[in-house]
């Protein structure tokens, strides 16, 4: 695949130094740029191509989009490009988007997070059999705290069909199905390194959690791996030495689960924790950090690189593309909001903690229903001792149904997927007034995929500030349009934008008066 945002001539250029001239100069990125002076000696001009007669102040090689993160990441995971397509749950990020990833030499991983054991299953053996042959693409392996059996499941799943790449998140401590999938398979090549079958990609927001997954699985979980036969003694023994992930992903403000961290303060830190770590337990292979979170723009993916990011992986922006698994009836909302139009909300899956996420605010009354339930869950210790007045506010706004009538459609939902809550719920009045809350901030997620319009004032949607920053760096382009929205043209024109945001940035450091407009990359259809 070639990838080129317009023609750029061989000839070299008369020296410019005007700041449209400059501009135009800036946006050349796969082509030489010498700095020349000018006539007086204090101006600083730019020539483009081969290198003009004379004296040259200094010269900048071509810069091509691939360059911008870590080669070892590209080299790694078998792609040409350090960007990455992330796991938005409920199958959101479908297999439709992963495929289209690997095929134009990125990565993607499959949603996985929120879907019955079923759902994940139909998912892999889809991608295992249409991407044979390929290694980069991967599934999500979410952190379930309320249903560890399924983890434990998935996690096995995973690595029956051999899937190479496995993205774990919501992790705040290891568990053995986290260390399942990194330790087995583990041997030694060739040249006595230790090889691994499944690479894991582990997104953190927190340097106590970074620092787990930084260092090797520890003895208390793998020795009950290697007792009950999933794990061999060789392999626990070579899981000792290496790092539970070799790809940390820094998630700042982002979509869904976060901790609404800035990337300029987080990055940083678990870098330097990653130096620490590698330099403590001796390790002879490169540990690798990602950024994720408020990536929407050229600008802001050229920012990730520059604070030395190994590769980007996007959220957000990816559920308006055409194979994003959510209804157009949301797309629409999402193509809609700012940068401020989100809020936080109560988690579905971590709900009792009082775990929050990340949401789109307008068009939607998700976030407040949501913490009205949660209020509630909190100032009462069962659904019968609700008070009148609440329950039927409850009931006419939020489940528009009696809650008798919900507590048995959620008790029948958990019979069939995990027979063990319902009956935990029968036992504990408060647990089934979570499962009964749970009901509408999971199905607040459906309601969004599948486009009931009905209930469109309860859509939960995830979203960061990056869509409002997508959204108006795209108006007026040809990603505008949605048809022309895809998971690859949103990628391509990110990292194009970001390599000119890069050499405009590179440009000054030598003091050429670059305009502040010729960073500014304007979306097209790339090929």
């Amino acid at each position: 695949m070639s990838v080129l945002a317009c023609p750029e001539g061989t000839a070299a250029t008369a020296p410019v130094f005007a700041p449209e001239q400059i501009a135009a100069c800036v946006r050349q990125v796969r082509r030489h740029a010498h700095i020349v002076a000018g006539p007086t000696g204090r101006e600083l001009g730019l020539v483009m191509g081969p290198r003009p007669p004379g004296d040259v102040v200094g010269t900048l090689p071509p810069l091509y989009p691939e360059w911008l993160g870590g080669r070892t990441f590209c080299e790694a995971h078998g792609v040409r490009f350090p960007y990455v397509a992330g796991e938005m749950a409920n199958g959101i990020a479908t297999t439709r988007m992963v495929a289209a990833m690997a095929r134009a030499e990125m990565l993607g991983f499959f949603g996985a997070g929120g879907l019955g054991f079923a759902e994940v299953e139909r998912a892999v053996r889809e991608l295992a059999s249409e991407l044979a042959g390929l290694s980069n693409w991967g599934v999500n392996l979410i952190h379930s705290p309320n249903e560890p059996a399924l983890e434990f499941r998935v996690a096995k799943l995973l690595l029956r069909h051999a899937v190479p790449c496995v993205s774990v998140s919501a992790y705040m401590e290891l568990t053995p199905a986290v260390v399942l999938c990194s330790a087995a398979g583990l041997r030694r090549g060739p040249d006595g390194q230790v090889v691994r079958r499944t690479r894991i990609l582990a997104k953190v927001s927190r340097p106590e959690v970074a620092a787990r997954f930084l260092s090797p699985a520890p003895p208390e979980l793998l020795r009950p791996l290697v007792v009950s036969g999933e794990l061999t003694a060789e392999e626990a023994e070579l899981a000792a030495l290496v790092p539970v992930a070799e790809d940390l992903t820094v998630e700042s403000d982002s979509g869904g689960h976060t901790d609404n961290r800035p990337l300029g303060v987080l990055l940083p830190r678990i870098m330097l924790l990653r130096e620490e770590t590698v330099r403590r337990h001796g390790y002879t292979r490169e540990v690798r950090v990602g950024a994720a979170g408020g990536l929407g723009t050229p600008d802001g993916v050229a920012a990730a690189f520059a604070l030395g990011a190994a590769y980007v992986v996007t959220g957000s922006v990816n559920q308006t593309a055409v194979e994003a698994g959510i209804s157009d009836d949301a797309k629409a909302m999402l193509a809609d909001a700012d940068i401020a139009d989100v809020i936080m909300a109560p988690a579905a899956d971590m709900f009792e903690a009082g775990v929050t996420l990340q949401v789109l605010r307008r068009g939607t009354m998700f976030a407040q229903r949501a913490g009205r339930l949660y209020a509630a869950y909190q100032a009462h210790p069962s659904l019968e001792e609700l008070p009148e007045r609440l329950r039927a506010t409850l009931e006419r706004d939020v489940f528009r149904a009696p809650l008798d009538e919900v507590w048995a459609w959620t008790r029948r939902f958990w019979e069939q997927r995990d027979p063990a809550e319902a009956d935990r719920a029968d036992r504990d009045p408060r647990h089934r007034m979570a499962l009964v809350f749970r009901w509408y901030l999971g199905n607040s997620s459906r309601w969004a995929i599948e486009g009931d319009t009905a209930r469109r004032g309860d859509y939960q949607i995830w979203c960061g500030p990056a869509m409002g920053a997508f959204n108006r760096w795209t108006e007026g382009s040809p990603l505008a349009d949605p048809a022309e929205r895809t998971v690859v043209q949103i990628a391509l024109n990110l990292l194009e934008g970001a390599a000119v945001a890069t050499r405009a940035h590179q440009l000054r450091g030598f003091g050429v008066p670059v305009p502040s407009r010729a960073s500014a990359f304007t979306p097209c259809l790339l090929a």
